[in-house]
């Protein structure tokens, strides 16, 4: 078979033209984008030399033209990627081109004083607020969605597990209401790694400011201020903890996202059927068994997870540079700081599209807890005979009695007559009493709704 003629697209899967929407978004891709990065290094140069001019340091007029020029229309980008390829150099292509495009005179002072890091590191922090700035809506809208199935579900009876076995009775607004939490803490995480993550790189080739003369602090206080990010106290050429704290909240959000798919996609299972994900016509589980519903979208949350966390090692792995700068971080960060946002702005929009369709099977939540309710009430029975007999007393009684009934295979409460314990302290409305799940939540209700108002205030606050 003859091989197809290879067109040289784009090979990462999050480009793929095919399965990249599994994989990132559009809203993702359109930050990462080749173009998008090299206009966002036109206006920091742009953003430089009006500083620059209102300090003296370059002719205002020199600063106008090339900030009037700086638009990705005015570049010949096939003439930067040959550039780049001639010279060997990341942001040296680019700036000859746009020295042309300034004209002779005010292409002189482009990048006066700068170096290439300070206006990749720039521009990689406007990478990561933009990400913010997509992420956080949709975190919100995430939460308003779960804060009101938690609250509607806050006295749903359902079954606690642990270990993966029958625990517990609960209520189904608490499991809902522990995703609300985990989510608040995740979106305050990223709220107030803002302040120490989203800052400026000008320092100069060695991080001295040598090359701005007395010029330096008050210029990367204007500089920052006009690209809205903060002015850091010193240079970050090496000091790479920002980044790996971006890339850590992102995998974080991530690993919470994957709990809340993989817990949905657990419970959708026909043994439980305590939820069902929203199904599309057209939608195929499975190429050879027409019936399937596969919960894809749930488990492809979890893949990103999984992604999104590797990412945090190779973040990790840029934090040992030599002396006062070194490409070695910044190089790494280029593939870890997209790949870690591709992977949670995706795993955010398929949760919130599992969630917003999800339906709560209260009848089936209530048949699985009346399946098993002999053995989750035991806690209940071994209190209320602890309050006469002691706990350990009444621990080992109970524990014989479940055990038996276990092997046995019959219900707890056939055995109880058998126990010279039980009938000297429970009478038979006591036992009705103890074995009534739906009066042994606790406080499911009350924390529910505390996590709910909580989650809500603090939406209130950052809107």
């Amino acid at each position: 078979m003859d091989k197809p003629e290879c067109r040289h697209e784009r090979g990462h899967i999050t480009d793929s033209r095919f399965y990249g929407n599994r994989y990132a978004t559009p809203a993702s891709r359109e930050i990462f984008c080749d173009v998008c990065r090299h206009q966002r290094w036109l206006d920091i140069e742009a953003a430089l030399a009006l500083a620059q001019a209102e300090l003296g340091m370059i002719p205002p007029e020199m600063a106008d033209r090339i900030a009037l020029t700086a638009r990705i229309e005015n570049i010949d980008l096939d003439a930067v990627e040959e550039e780049i390829e001639r010279s060997g150099h990341s942001l040296v292509g680019l700036l000859r081109v746009f020295e042309k495009a300034c004209g002779p005179q005010a292409g002189q002072f482009i990048h006066y004083g700068a170096t290439t890091q300070d206006i990749q590191d720039t521009g990689q922090v406007l990478e990561m607020r933009d990400v913010l700035d997509v992420l956080e809506p949709q975190l919100a809208e995430l939460l308003a969605v779960l804060a009101v199935l938690a609250e509607d579900n806050a006295e749903t009876v359902a079954l606690g597990r642990t270990h993966a076995q029958p625990a517990l009775p609960m209520s189904f607004g608490l499991k809902l209401a522990s995703w609300v939490d985990e989510l608040a803490r995740d979106a305050e995480r990223l709220r107030q790694l803002r302040e120490r993550v989203l800052v400026a790189q000008l320092f100069g080739g060695s991080g001295t400011m040598a090359a701005f003369g007395e010029h330096g602090p008050e210029l990367l206080e204007r500089f920052s201020d006009r690209l809205g990010l903060a002015a850091p106290a010193v240079g970050w050429h090496v000091a790479r903890d920002r980044v790996v704290e971006f890339v850590s909240g992102l995998a974080m959000l991530a690993g919470t996202l994957a709990r809340i798919a993989d817990e949905i996609r657990l419970l959708s299972r026909p043994e439980f059927g305590e939820v069902t994900e929203a199904w599309r016509p057209g939608k195929v589980g499975s190429s050879t068994m027409p019936h399937k519903r596969n919960p894809e979208r749930c488990e492809q949350v979890v893949v990103m997870a999984r992604l999104a966390a590797a990412q945090v090692g190779v973040a990790l792995g840029g934090m040992v540079g030599d002396h006062e700068r070194d490409s070695r971080a910044l190089r790494v960060e280029w593939s870890c700081v997209p790949d870690a946002a591709h992977y949670t702005l995706s795993a955010v929009a398929m949760v919130l599209e599992s969630v917003a369709g999800l339906t709560v099977n209260h009848e089936r939540l209530r048949s699985n807890v009346d399946a098993v309710t002999d053995h989750i009430m035991s806690e209940r029975l071994m209190l209320a005979l602890g309050a006469r007999l002691g706990k350990q007393h009444a621990h080992e009684v109970v524990y014989d009695l479940t055990q038996r009934a276990q092997q046995e295979r019959v219900p707890v409460r056939t055995l109880l007559p058998s126990s010279p314990d039980v009938r000297a302290v429970l009478g038979p409305a006591d036992l009705e009493a103890i074995f009534d799940p739906g009066s042994y939540l606790g406080a499911s209700a009350a924390l529910t709704m505390r996590v709910v108002a909580e989650a809500r205030k603090r939406q209130a606050a950052q809107a």
